[in-house]
Protein backbone atom coordinates (compact mmCIF):
# COMPACT_ATOMS: atom_id res chain seq x y z
CA UNK A 1 0.00 0.00 0.00
CA UNK A 2 1.24 3.35 -1.14
CA UNK A 3 1.88 6.17 1.59
CA UNK A 4 -0.24 8.87 0.61
CA UNK A 5 1.32 12.25 -1.18
CA UNK A 6 0.57 14.33 2.01
CA UNK A 7 2.03 12.21 4.18
CA UNK A 8 5.28 11.32 2.12
CA UNK A 9 5.46 15.24 2.56
CA UNK A 10 5.13 15.23 5.92
CA UNK A 11 7.78 12.65 6.77
CA UNK A 12 10.40 13.79 4.89
CA UNK A 13 9.78 17.49 6.71
CA UNK A 14 10.50 16.19 9.43
CA UNK A 15 13.12 13.98 8.43
CA UNK A 16 14.59 17.55 7.06
CA UNK A 17 13.84 19.25 10.35
CA UNK A 18 15.66 16.28 12.63
CA UNK A 19 18.58 17.32 10.44
CA UNK A 20 18.68 20.57 11.05
CA UNK A 21 18.03 20.11 14.94
CA UNK A 22 21.00 17.58 14.58
CA UNK A 23 23.20 20.44 12.62
CA UNK A 24 22.13 22.80 15.10
CA UNK A 25 23.21 20.95 17.92
CA UNK A 26 27.05 19.87 16.38
CA UNK A 27 27.38 23.84 16.27
CA UNK A 28 26.17 24.67 19.42
CA UNK A 29 28.76 21.56 21.16
CA UNK A 30 31.35 23.07 19.03
CA UNK A 31 30.60 26.51 19.91
CA UNK A 32 30.87 25.29 23.57
CA UNK A 33 34.06 23.39 22.84
CA UNK A 34 35.93 26.29 21.40
CA UNK A 35 35.11 28.64 24.00
CA UNK A 36 36.25 26.44 26.53
CA UNK A 37 39.57 25.91 24.85
CA UNK A 38 39.42 30.00 24.15
CA UNK A 39 39.33 29.88 28.17
CA UNK A 40 41.94 27.33 28.84
CA UNK A 41 44.34 29.21 27.06
CA UNK A 42 43.71 32.56 27.84
CA UNK A 43 44.35 30.68 31.32
CA UNK A 44 47.85 29.75 30.46
CA UNK A 45 48.70 32.99 28.80
CA UNK A 46 49.13 36.56 29.58
CA UNK A 47 46.13 37.89 31.08
CA UNK A 48 46.00 35.03 33.34
CA UNK A 49 48.60 33.00 34.78
CA UNK A 50 51.68 35.55 34.59
CA UNK A 51 48.89 38.50 35.17
CA UNK A 52 47.47 36.65 38.25
CA UNK A 53 51.68 35.49 39.26
CA UNK A 54 52.77 39.25 39.06
CA UNK A 55 49.50 40.50 40.97
CA UNK A 56 50.54 37.98 44.16
CA UNK A 57 54.04 39.64 43.85
CA UNK A 58 52.73 42.92 44.08
CA UNK A 59 50.77 42.08 47.16
CA UNK A 60 53.96 40.95 49.02
CA UNK A 61 55.33 44.06 47.66
CA UNK A 62 52.45 46.10 49.45
CA UNK A 63 52.73 44.31 52.99
CA UNK A 64 56.50 44.46 53.06
CA UNK A 65 56.32 48.58 52.53
CA UNK A 66 53.58 48.21 54.86
CA UNK A 67 55.88 47.24 57.98
CA UNK A 68 57.61 49.93 60.62
CA UNK A 69 61.43 51.18 58.89
CA UNK A 70 62.99 48.53 62.04
CA UNK A 71 61.33 45.71 60.58
CA UNK A 72 62.07 46.49 56.97
CA UNK A 73 65.96 46.35 57.97
CA UNK A 74 65.38 42.68 59.21
CA UNK A 75 63.85 41.84 55.73
CA UNK A 76 66.46 43.51 53.68
CA UNK A 77 66.50 40.97 51.33
CA UNK A 78 62.51 40.68 50.37
CA UNK A 79 62.91 43.37 47.46
CA UNK A 80 65.42 41.04 45.50
CA UNK A 81 63.02 37.79 46.28
CA UNK A 82 60.53 40.20 44.49
CA UNK A 83 62.54 40.36 41.66
CA UNK A 84 63.79 36.71 41.78
CA UNK A 85 59.78 35.25 41.89
CA UNK A 86 59.74 37.85 38.76
CA UNK A 87 62.20 35.97 36.81
CA UNK A 88 60.89 32.73 37.62
CA UNK A 89 57.46 33.61 36.53
CA UNK A 90 59.27 34.97 33.30
CA UNK A 91 60.79 31.25 32.86
CA UNK A 92 57.29 29.60 33.62
CA UNK A 93 55.51 31.82 30.78
CA UNK A 94 58.44 30.67 28.64
CA UNK A 95 57.79 27.20 28.65
CA UNK A 96 53.98 27.74 28.98
CA UNK A 97 54.74 29.82 25.18
CA UNK A 98 56.15 27.25 23.75
CA UNK A 99 53.99 24.28 24.23
CA UNK A 100 50.85 26.63 23.61
CA UNK A 101 53.13 27.08 19.48
CA UNK A 102 52.64 23.86 19.23
CA UNK A 103 49.31 22.97 20.16
CA UNK A 104 46.96 22.23 17.01
CA UNK A 105 43.96 22.68 18.27
CA UNK A 106 41.09 20.31 17.09
CA UNK A 107 38.96 23.53 16.08
CA UNK A 108 39.13 26.76 14.48
CA UNK A 109 39.68 28.95 17.21
CA UNK A 110 39.15 32.31 15.36
CA UNK A 111 35.41 31.55 14.53
CA UNK A 112 32.48 33.33 15.49
CA UNK A 113 31.19 31.32 18.52
CA UNK A 114 28.45 33.88 20.06
CA UNK A 115 26.43 31.11 19.16
CA UNK A 116 26.52 30.04 22.90
CA UNK A 117 26.89 33.13 24.88
CA UNK A 118 24.63 33.18 27.18
CA UNK A 119 23.67 29.51 27.69
CA UNK A 120 24.59 27.95 30.64
CA UNK A 121 27.89 25.83 29.79
CA UNK A 122 27.20 22.32 31.82
CA UNK A 123 30.95 21.42 31.52
CA UNK A 124 31.48 20.47 34.98
CA UNK A 125 35.02 20.14 36.24
CA UNK A 126 36.71 16.72 35.71
CA UNK A 127 39.73 17.44 38.36
CA UNK A 128 38.96 19.52 41.33
CA UNK A 129 41.70 21.37 42.54
CA UNK A 130 40.11 22.17 45.82
CA UNK A 131 41.30 18.72 46.45
CA UNK A 132 45.19 18.44 47.08
CA UNK A 133 45.88 16.36 44.30
CA UNK A 134 44.51 16.05 40.65
CA UNK A 135 44.28 19.68 39.12
CA UNK A 136 40.73 20.74 38.06
CA UNK A 137 40.05 21.21 34.03
CA UNK A 138 37.41 22.63 32.09
CA UNK A 139 36.28 19.50 30.56
CA UNK A 140 35.58 19.07 26.28
CA UNK A 141 33.40 17.78 24.25
CA UNK A 142 34.30 13.92 24.60
CA UNK A 143 34.05 13.28 20.58
CA UNK A 144 36.33 16.19 19.87
CA UNK A 145 40.28 15.85 19.99
CA UNK A 146 43.43 17.32 18.89
CA UNK A 147 43.99 14.55 16.61
CA UNK A 148 41.28 12.60 15.30
CA UNK A 149 41.47 8.78 15.14
CA UNK A 150 38.96 5.90 13.65
CA UNK A 151 36.61 5.95 17.27
CA UNK A 152 36.46 10.37 16.29
CA UNK A 153 39.01 10.54 19.53
CA UNK A 154 41.42 12.10 20.20
CA UNK A 155 44.65 9.70 20.14
CA UNK A 156 48.00 10.51 20.40
CA UNK A 157 50.34 8.11 19.24
CA UNK A 158 54.37 7.97 19.62
CA UNK A 159 56.63 7.32 17.52
CA UNK A 160 60.23 6.15 18.60
CA UNK A 161 62.57 8.36 17.18
CA UNK A 162 60.02 11.01 15.89
CA UNK A 163 58.75 13.90 17.83
CA UNK A 164 55.26 14.45 16.09
CA UNK A 165 52.11 12.52 17.05
CA UNK A 166 49.86 9.62 15.05
CA UNK A 167 46.65 8.83 14.86
CA UNK A 168 45.94 5.55 15.65
CA UNK A 169 47.35 3.27 18.74
CA UNK A 170 49.46 1.67 16.17
CA UNK A 171 52.65 4.10 15.89
CA UNK A 172 52.03 5.07 12.54
CA UNK A 173 53.64 8.73 12.06
CA UNK A 174 51.66 11.37 11.32
CA UNK A 175 53.58 14.71 10.41
CA UNK A 176 51.17 16.68 10.53
CA UNK A 177 48.39 37.14 23.64
CA UNK A 178 51.09 39.50 22.95
CA UNK A 179 53.15 40.15 25.36
CA UNK A 180 53.11 43.09 27.94
CA UNK A 181 54.39 44.77 30.47
CA UNK A 182 53.00 43.50 34.02
CA UNK A 183 53.48 46.46 35.20
CA UNK A 184 54.69 50.01 34.89
CA UNK A 185 58.35 49.13 35.34
CA UNK A 186 58.70 45.25 35.06
CA UNK A 187 57.71 42.93 31.74
CA UNK A 188 58.36 39.39 31.65
CA UNK A 189 61.31 40.02 29.12
CA UNK A 190 62.56 41.34 26.50
CA UNK A 191 63.10 38.47 24.64
CA UNK A 192 59.74 36.61 26.45
CA UNK A 193 57.88 39.71 24.67
CA UNK A 194 59.53 39.97 21.57
CA UNK A 195 58.76 36.71 20.69
CA UNK A 196 54.53 36.97 21.25
CA UNK A 197 54.78 40.24 19.27
CA UNK A 198 56.52 38.27 16.32
CA UNK A 199 54.04 35.30 16.76
CA UNK A 200 51.16 37.84 15.72
CA UNK A 201 52.89 39.77 13.23
CA UNK A 202 54.01 36.84 10.71
CA UNK A 203 53.82 33.73 9.90
CA UNK A 204 54.73 30.58 11.74
CA UNK A 205 57.96 28.89 10.42
CA UNK A 206 58.33 25.14 10.57
CA UNK A 207 61.47 23.24 10.96
CA UNK A 208 62.10 23.08 7.70
CA UNK A 209 61.69 26.53 7.14
CA UNK A 210 58.28 26.34 5.57
CA UNK A 211 56.07 29.13 5.92
CA UNK A 212 52.99 27.62 7.78
CA UNK A 213 49.50 29.92 6.86
CA UNK A 214 48.15 28.11 9.61
CA UNK A 215 49.50 30.50 12.32
CA UNK A 216 48.63 30.66 16.09
CA UNK A 217 45.58 32.99 14.95
CA UNK A 218 44.16 31.59 18.28
CA UNK A 219 46.87 33.17 20.27
CA UNK A 220 45.81 36.26 19.44
CA UNK A 221 44.60 38.16 22.95
CA UNK A 222 41.52 39.30 20.75
CA UNK A 223 39.84 36.06 20.63
CA UNK A 224 41.24 35.65 24.65
CA UNK A 225 38.48 35.66 27.45
CA UNK A 226 38.71 36.60 30.73
CA UNK A 227 39.01 33.76 33.44
CA UNK A 228 38.78 33.42 36.99
CA UNK A 229 41.34 32.92 39.40
CA UNK A 230 40.21 29.24 39.69
CA UNK A 231 41.28 28.76 36.13
CA UNK A 232 44.58 29.88 37.00
CA UNK A 233 44.87 27.64 39.82
CA UNK A 234 44.56 25.06 37.31
CA UNK A 235 47.96 26.23 35.33
CA UNK A 236 49.37 26.19 38.44
CA UNK A 237 48.65 22.52 39.33
CA UNK A 238 49.60 21.51 36.46
CA UNK A 239 53.14 22.66 36.93
CA UNK A 240 53.16 21.29 39.78
CA UNK A 241 52.04 17.97 38.05
CA UNK A 242 54.89 18.34 35.27
CA UNK A 243 57.30 17.78 38.39
CA UNK A 244 55.09 14.44 39.52
CA UNK A 245 55.28 12.80 36.08
CA UNK A 246 58.36 14.22 34.00
CA UNK A 247 61.30 15.84 36.92
CA UNK A 248 63.74 13.57 38.64
CA UNK A 249 62.18 15.71 41.85
CA UNK A 250 58.90 13.68 41.24
CA UNK A 251 60.80 10.23 41.25
CA UNK A 252 59.77 9.46 45.07
CA UNK A 253 55.94 10.32 44.11
CA UNK A 254 56.73 8.05 41.34
CA UNK A 255 57.72 5.39 43.11
CA UNK A 256 55.27 5.78 46.11
CA UNK A 257 52.30 5.39 43.16
CA UNK A 258 53.20 3.90 40.03
CA UNK A 259 56.28 1.68 40.66
CA UNK A 260 53.55 -1.12 42.84
CA UNK A 261 51.63 -1.06 40.21
CA UNK A 262 54.63 -1.54 37.05
CA UNK A 263 55.78 -4.41 39.16
CA UNK A 264 51.75 -5.56 39.81
CA UNK A 265 52.02 -5.83 36.10
CA UNK A 266 55.32 -7.37 35.20
CA UNK A 267 54.23 -10.20 37.87
CA UNK A 268 51.21 -10.93 35.97
CA UNK A 269 51.61 -10.83 32.11
CA UNK A 270 55.62 -12.43 32.80
CA UNK A 271 55.40 -14.66 29.85
CA UNK A 272 54.61 -11.66 27.27
CA UNK A 273 55.65 -11.68 24.16
CA UNK A 274 57.14 -8.63 21.65
CA UNK A 275 55.02 -10.40 18.87
CA UNK A 276 51.81 -10.08 21.07
CA UNK A 277 52.14 -7.36 23.57
CA UNK A 278 49.38 -7.21 26.24
CA UNK A 279 47.16 -4.20 25.95
CA UNK A 280 46.82 -1.94 28.98
CA UNK A 281 44.16 0.96 29.14
CA UNK A 282 45.20 3.95 31.70
CA UNK A 283 41.78 5.95 32.24
CA UNK A 284 42.57 9.32 33.78
CA UNK A 285 46.72 9.07 32.06
CA UNK A 286 46.99 12.90 33.36
CA UNK A 287 50.77 14.11 32.09
CA UNK A 288 51.18 10.41 31.04
CA UNK A 289 54.70 9.36 32.59
CA UNK A 290 52.73 6.04 33.90
CA UNK A 291 51.33 4.84 30.56
CA UNK A 292 55.12 6.02 28.34
CA UNK A 293 56.34 3.19 31.78
CA UNK A 294 53.86 0.49 30.74
CA UNK A 295 54.57 0.80 27.25
CA UNK A 296 58.39 0.77 27.89
CA UNK A 297 57.65 -2.77 29.79
CA UNK A 298 56.43 -4.20 26.79
CA UNK A 299 52.71 -3.49 26.66
CA UNK A 300 50.51 -1.95 24.09
CA UNK A 301 49.96 0.87 26.60
CA UNK A 302 47.26 3.69 25.59
CA UNK A 303 46.13 6.29 28.15
CA UNK A 304 43.37 8.03 28.45
CA UNK A 305 43.05 11.75 29.56
CA UNK A 306 39.40 14.14 29.42
CA UNK A 307 41.35 17.54 30.63
CA UNK A 308 42.39 19.63 27.99
CA UNK A 309 44.79 21.47 30.67
CA UNK A 310 46.22 17.94 31.01
CA UNK A 311 46.08 16.91 27.14
CA UNK A 312 48.25 20.47 25.17
CA UNK A 313 51.21 19.36 28.42
CA UNK A 314 51.24 15.40 27.96
CA UNK A 315 51.49 16.02 23.72
CA UNK A 316 54.07 19.08 24.19
CA UNK A 317 56.22 16.96 26.33
CA UNK A 318 55.52 13.71 24.78
CA UNK A 319 55.76 14.99 21.21
CA UNK A 320 58.23 18.19 20.90
CA UNK A 321 60.64 17.28 23.34
CA UNK A 322 63.97 16.85 21.79
CA UNK A 323 66.37 15.84 25.24
CA UNK A 324 66.18 15.04 28.82
CA UNK A 325 66.42 18.44 30.72
CA UNK A 326 65.24 21.05 27.74
CA UNK A 327 63.25 23.17 29.72
CA UNK A 328 63.69 24.69 33.15
CA UNK A 329 60.44 25.60 35.45
CA UNK A 330 59.95 26.99 39.02
CA UNK A 331 56.38 24.66 40.45
CA UNK A 332 57.21 26.25 44.27
CA UNK A 333 56.99 29.67 43.71
CA UNK A 334 53.33 30.32 44.13
CA UNK A 335 52.99 29.87 47.84
CA UNK A 336 55.47 31.70 50.54
CA UNK A 337 53.52 28.78 53.07
CA UNK A 338 55.72 26.41 54.67
CA UNK A 339 59.15 26.84 53.46
CA UNK A 340 62.23 25.91 54.76
CA UNK A 341 64.14 28.60 52.89
CA UNK A 342 63.90 31.33 49.68
CA UNK A 343 66.00 28.93 48.15
CA UNK A 344 64.07 25.92 48.51
CA UNK A 345 60.83 27.91 47.38
CA UNK A 346 62.33 29.54 44.08
CA UNK A 347 64.33 26.50 43.36
CA UNK A 348 64.37 25.34 39.04
CA UNK A 349 63.66 22.00 38.51
CA UNK A 350 64.80 20.56 35.32
CA UNK A 351 62.28 18.79 32.80
CA UNK A 352 62.08 16.05 31.38
CA UNK A 353 63.90 13.57 33.29
CA UNK A 354 63.83 11.37 30.53
CA UNK A 355 63.75 12.09 26.55
CA UNK A 356 60.77 10.00 26.13
CA UNK A 357 60.91 8.95 22.20
CA UNK A 358 63.77 7.44 23.19
CA UNK A 359 62.51 5.36 26.34
CA UNK A 360 62.08 2.37 24.79
CA UNK A 361 58.42 2.39 23.96
CA UNK A 362 55.92 -0.68 22.62
CA UNK A 363 54.63 0.24 19.31
CA UNK A 364 51.08 1.33 19.53
CA UNK A 365 51.62 3.67 22.45
CA UNK A 366 49.23 6.35 22.56
CA UNK A 367 47.26 8.78 24.05
CA UNK A 368 43.43 9.11 23.85
CA UNK A 369 41.32 12.26 24.40
CA UNK A 370 37.71 12.25 26.06
CA UNK A 371 35.56 11.21 28.70
CA UNK A 372 35.99 7.67 29.80
CA UNK A 373 32.47 6.42 29.93
CA UNK A 374 32.16 8.10 26.40
CA UNK A 375 35.33 6.60 24.41
CA UNK A 376 34.91 3.06 26.11
CA UNK A 377 31.53 2.75 26.17
CA UNK A 378 31.72 2.16 22.80
CA UNK A 379 30.86 -1.48 21.63
CA UNK A 380 34.09 -1.70 20.11
CA UNK A 381 36.08 -1.81 23.13
CA UNK A 382 34.08 -4.66 24.48
CA UNK A 383 36.82 -7.51 25.58
CA UNK A 384 39.59 -5.26 24.11
CA UNK A 385 42.09 -4.94 26.79
CA UNK A 386 44.15 -7.24 28.82
CA UNK A 387 44.61 -4.96 32.06
CA UNK A 388 43.19 -1.60 33.15
CA UNK A 389 45.42 0.62 34.90
CA UNK A 390 43.70 3.20 37.16
CA UNK A 391 45.76 5.45 39.65
CA UNK A 392 43.80 8.15 41.19
CA UNK A 393 40.99 7.72 38.86
CA UNK A 394 38.00 5.87 40.09
CA UNK A 395 36.85 9.05 42.09
CA UNK A 396 36.88 11.21 39.18
CA UNK A 397 33.63 9.87 38.68
CA UNK A 398 29.89 11.31 39.01
CA UNK A 399 28.71 7.47 38.97
CA UNK A 400 31.51 5.13 40.24
CA UNK A 401 29.35 2.69 39.53
CA UNK A 402 29.37 3.12 36.15
CA UNK A 403 33.16 3.36 36.14
CA UNK A 404 33.29 -0.23 37.45
CA UNK A 405 30.47 -1.75 35.21
CA UNK A 406 32.93 -0.37 31.99
CA UNK A 407 36.08 -1.99 32.92
CA UNK A 408 34.63 -4.85 33.82
CA UNK A 409 33.42 -5.32 30.31
CA UNK A 410 36.14 -3.71 28.16
CA UNK A 411 38.36 -6.16 30.28
CA UNK A 412 39.21 -9.82 28.24
CA UNK A 413 37.56 -12.59 30.16
CA UNK A 414 40.67 -13.20 32.97
CA UNK A 415 41.93 -9.76 32.38
CA UNK A 416 43.01 -7.63 35.68
CA UNK A 417 42.17 -4.41 37.10
CA UNK A 418 45.02 -3.09 38.80
CA UNK A 419 43.55 0.05 40.97
CA UNK A 420 45.66 2.70 42.95
CA UNK A 421 44.30 5.52 44.92
CA UNK A 422 42.18 7.01 47.25
CA UNK A 423 38.41 7.62 47.08
CA UNK A 424 38.04 12.00 47.59
CA UNK A 425 35.36 12.31 45.38
CA UNK A 426 35.75 14.95 42.60
CA UNK A 427 32.41 15.90 42.75
CA UNK A 428 31.17 15.41 46.45
CA UNK A 429 31.44 19.52 47.57
CA UNK A 430 30.02 20.78 44.22
CA UNK A 431 27.20 23.10 45.19
CA UNK A 432 24.84 25.08 42.99
CA UNK A 433 25.06 22.47 39.84
CA UNK A 434 21.24 21.56 39.53
CA UNK A 435 21.03 17.72 39.26
CA UNK A 436 24.98 17.01 39.20
CA UNK A 437 25.03 13.27 40.20
CA UNK A 438 27.68 12.37 42.90
CA UNK A 439 27.42 8.89 43.64
CA UNK A 440 30.24 8.33 46.93
CA UNK A 441 30.55 4.67 47.74
CA UNK A 442 32.80 3.38 50.87
CA UNK A 443 35.79 1.57 49.94
CA UNK A 444 33.77 -1.57 50.91
CA UNK A 445 31.30 -0.96 48.86
CA UNK A 446 33.39 -0.11 45.74
CA UNK A 447 34.80 -3.65 46.35
CA UNK A 448 31.20 -5.56 46.83
CA UNK A 449 29.82 -3.62 43.34
CA UNK A 450 33.23 -4.89 41.66
CA UNK A 451 32.31 -8.31 42.96
CA UNK A 452 29.02 -7.96 41.17
CA UNK A 453 30.49 -6.99 37.94
CA UNK A 454 32.30 -9.92 38.22
CA UNK A 455 35.96 -9.46 39.32
CA UNK A 456 37.20 -11.04 42.23
CA UNK A 457 40.10 -9.93 44.38
CA UNK A 458 43.64 -11.23 43.85
CA UNK A 459 45.75 -8.94 45.97
CA UNK A 460 44.92 -5.79 48.66
CA UNK A 461 46.77 -3.21 50.43
CA UNK A 462 47.27 -0.02 51.45
CA UNK A 463 50.05 2.18 49.87
CA UNK A 464 50.78 5.73 51.91
CA UNK A 465 51.44 8.19 49.19
CA UNK A 466 51.19 12.11 48.44
CA UNK A 467 50.76 13.74 45.15
CA UNK A 468 51.89 16.94 43.72
CA UNK A 469 53.25 17.60 47.43
CA UNK A 470 56.82 19.93 47.62
CA UNK A 471 59.04 17.48 49.21
CA UNK A 472 60.35 20.25 50.97
CA UNK A 473 57.93 21.67 52.08
CA UNK A 474 57.46 21.83 55.96
CA UNK A 475 53.32 20.41 54.97
CA UNK A 476 52.63 17.21 53.68
CA UNK A 477 49.44 15.79 52.78
CA UNK A 478 49.18 11.98 52.82
CA UNK A 479 47.03 10.08 51.64
CA UNK A 480 46.74 5.90 52.64
CA UNK A 481 45.56 5.22 49.12
CA UNK A 482 44.03 1.16 48.36
CA UNK A 483 45.87 -0.88 46.09
CA UNK A 484 44.57 -3.76 44.87
CA UNK A 485 44.71 -6.19 41.77
CA UNK A 486 41.19 -7.67 40.46
CA UNK A 487 40.72 -10.49 38.42
CA UNK A 488 37.37 -10.67 35.75
CA UNK A 489 36.11 -14.39 36.30
CA UNK A 490 33.83 -14.42 33.70
CA UNK A 491 32.63 -12.38 30.26
CA UNK A 492 28.82 -12.61 32.01
CA UNK A 493 27.94 -9.41 33.33
CA UNK A 494 24.59 -9.15 35.38
CA UNK A 495 22.91 -5.58 34.87
CA UNK A 496 20.29 -5.86 37.89
CA UNK A 497 20.98 -3.23 40.45
CA UNK A 498 23.66 -4.16 42.88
Amino acid sequence: MSVPMNDTLILRREEEEDDEERRRQRKLEEALEIKSLRRIISAYLKISYPEAAEEDVRRYERSFKMLPPAHKALLSHYPSKFERLRRCISANSYFIFDMLQEFEPPLDLSQDVDVCDGLHENIPSDHDDSRVTNCSSQSTSASQSMCVSESDHSCLGLVEGSNRVCNSPVGEEKHGGHGESINGSHTLSLEYTKQIHNCHANNAIDSNGNVSSSMRTWLDPSIQLHVPLVDVDKVRCIIRNIVRDWAAEGQKERDQCYRPILEELDSLFVDRCKESPPACLVPGAGLGRLALEISCRGFISQGNEFSYYMMICSSFILNVCQTAGEWTIYPWIHSNCNSLSDDDQLRPVSIPDIHPASAGITEGFSMCGGDFVEVYNDPSQVGAWDAVVTCFFIDTAHNIVEYIEIISRILKEGGVWINMGPLLYHFADVYGQGDDMSIELSLEDVKRVALHYGFHIEKEKTIETTYTTNPRSMMQNRYYAAFWTMRKRSARIEHSTP
